[in-house]
């Protein structure tokens, strides 16, 4: 690893350290405030899958914290101990985003489908890229297509990294948009709701761009090292 490929890396990281500290101290925040209709999140999660017409997908309790998340393979939503019971703004925003992505796999949604595509391309190339680049990066002088190799499979995560912004961004847009028109938020916990979803997407949002930023610098290194 170059130094300026290093440098960008602990720059990010410490970015991405503020940022989670950052959600994480949101959701404190908005689980510490009831919500008047008194649903917690798992009666909010199954009445939205319902009023949208999904009947297939089942609400179950995940374990730790913040390990919500939606499952297009066995249809299943996902929520930590915290959003499954709680009965509080942070538990209707993340109950009601995760319930987004299930909305997302009934209706096709292209960006969640061409995500989806390469969910196990990307876990393959994830366990190799670090060692290709590496490889690539030592060996730049006697074998330059090794680093380029690298490149394309870096380049595939960094794809998937972008290609989650909009599957995010828009869950969650459904999610604020159902919890206003149903009233389940009121008018002074709907901007509550949107705050702890903004700072969870902007956690997807420092991932990407740290993701395209160290794949133009390898690209960099290579093309340095093509004009030599």
């Amino acid at each position: 690893m170059t130094p300026s490929i290093m440098f960008v890396s602990l720059l990010f990281v410490g970015i991405s350290l503020l940022v989670s500290y950052m959600l994480k101290s949101k959701i404190r925040k908005y689980s510490e405030t009831p919500m008047r209709s008194g649903l917690s999140g798992q009666e909010i999660a199954q009445r939205m899958l319902k009023e949208n017409g999904i009947y297939d997908v089942q609400v179950t309790m995940a374990q730790g914290f913040l390990s919500d998340h939606y499952n297009p393979l066995t249809k299943t939503v996902a929520l930590s101990p915290d959003i499954y019971q709680g009965r509080n703004v942070a538990a209707a925003a993340v109950a009601a985003h995760e319930c987004g992505h299930a909305i997302q796999h009934a209706t096709a949604y292209p960006w969640l489908t061409m995500r989806s595509k390469l969910v196990p391309v990307v876990q393959m190339s994830s366990m190799l890229v670090q060692w290709v680049l590496l490889a690539g990066i030592m060996l730049i002088n006697t074998f330059p297509s090794l680093l380029l190799g690298g490149i394309i499979l870096f380049g595939l995560t960094t794809l998937f990294s972008l290609i989650t912004l909009p599957v995010e961004f828009d869950a969650s847009k459904r999610a604020l948009a159902w919890l206003e028109q149903t009233n389940i938020t009121t008018a002074q916990e709907q901007p509550q709701a949107k705050d702890a979803l903004k700072w969870a997407a902007m956690t997807y949002v420092v991932a990407a761009i740290a993701s395209l930023v160290t794949l133009i610098q390898y690209i960099f290194i290579y093309m340095g090292r093509s004009r030599e």
